[in-house]
């Protein structure tokens, strides 16, 4: 720990103690926490961002909407909107936050809403869209005027929360033994090839925070898919330069991934959720013109080509090939199985008692 953060611990002390008041308001009911009839899944984590939560919420939806009329609820961050908006086909990342958009372009089949209270985006759902009869809440762990059935934790391979430490010395949002109340842990982002050894190094880390249900998953990342006219008729075959474009939270296991597939990776890197300008896209522009390469390419990701949609920022980069690298959550070994088995008994047990919260196993 550094000399600066050092001088941060005692505002950290300060965050935690408001934290926990917090936490145990809800925990004695003094703070309401409601359920919901139709059965409701969370996903969050500990930390500030950079887990995978879409990708994982994504997993749900392809798992679930074909047996189920799914709505997915988040916050909307950054967008410019307020209240509760439902996503459709003139809504763009300003109305409803880059993540919520990219989800609509994947699965318009199902609603997708945003609101900054997530028991009122429940109950407007349910009024709007009355068929509805499974409810996702895509980063909600700590949102706790909910009570959800099934609770999902995320954290990071490449940094887990048993290492982090509280707000604004690190990044955690509330204290590590909180993940105590998810009903499951999915450790996110792991290598493709995942060792037993580094398996049971987590789980051994892990075994103090008695979390009867962990999982480990990856990303797998997609082939590319041509963003506008120049990349279309661009072969993406074999790579020698790719510029990486992206406003992500932890870009390390893209960055890994672009490496094996392109000689030279060149990374422009912003804040996450950050907003793409005129100036950002020049800056990239001028780099890539000015690299000598025969086979070069810009790539960004799913949610950061919801940021690109301005026809003024298209218009700057129309004379290079973009692409967008699409990717999905997959399980390492039995996990997958063992996984999808917990959601299915936990909305096999909604039907018989209801949105009660998933008995131990």
């Amino acid at each position: 720990m550094g000399f600066f953060r050092i001088l941060l611990v005692p505002f950290a002390l300060l965050y935690g103690l408001a934290v926990w008041v917090r936490n145990a308001l809800f925990d004695i009911g003094v703070l309401p926490s409601e359920q919901f009839e139709v059965p409701v899944i969370s996903i969050g984590n500990l930390r500030t961002g950079g887990t995978g939560k879409t990708p994982h919420v994504e997993y749900l939806v392809r798992l679930l909407k074909n047996q189920y009329n799914v709505a997915v609820l988040s916050r909307g961050y950054k967008r410019k909107s307020r209240g509760f908006v439902v996503a459709g086909p003139e809504t763009s990342c300003k109305d409803i936050g880059d993540e919520p958009c990219q989800m609509y372009n994947k699965f318009p089949d199902i609603v997708v809403a945003v609101h900054e209270k997530r028991s009122k985006g429940i109950k407007r759902i349910l009024e709007v869209f009355p068929e509805t009869n499974l409810v996702i809440l895509d980063d909600a762990f700590q949102h706790r005027y909910v009570k959800p059935g099934l609770n999902l934790l995320l954290t990071g391979y490449f940094n887990p929360f048993f290492d982090d430490f509280l707000l604004p010395v690190g990044n955690l949002r509330e204290g590590k033994r909180r993940v105590r109340r998810a009903d499951a842990l999915i450790v996110t982002k792991t290598p493709t090839i995942f060792s037993p050894l580094d398996r049971r190094y987590f789980l051994k880390k892990l075994k103090k925070y008695k979390q009867p249900h962990v999982y480990f998953s990856a990303f797998q990342y997609k082939k590319l898919a041509p963003l506008n006219d120049k990349a279309k008729s661009f072969s993406a075959k074999s790579l020698k330069s790719i510029f990486l474009l992206t406003g992500i939270a932890n870009s390390v296991a893209l960055e890994e991934y672009l490496k094996t597939i392109s000689k030279d990776l060149y990374v422009h890197k912003y804040r996450d959720h950050h907003q793409f300008t005129y100036k950002d896209l020049e800056k990239i522009r001028s780099h890539f013109k000015k690299t000598i390469s025969y086979s070069k390419v810009i790539v960004i990701t799913e949610k950061d080509a919801m940021r690109l949609q301005d026809a003024k920022l298209q218009e700057c980069l129309k004379e290079i090939p973009v692409f967008v690298l699409p990717v999905e959550v997959q399980f390492h070994g039995s996990d997958q199985k063992d996984f999808n088995d917990l959601v299915y008994r936990f909305l096999k047990k909604n039907k018989e008692t209801g949105n009660k919260s998933m008995p131990p196993v």
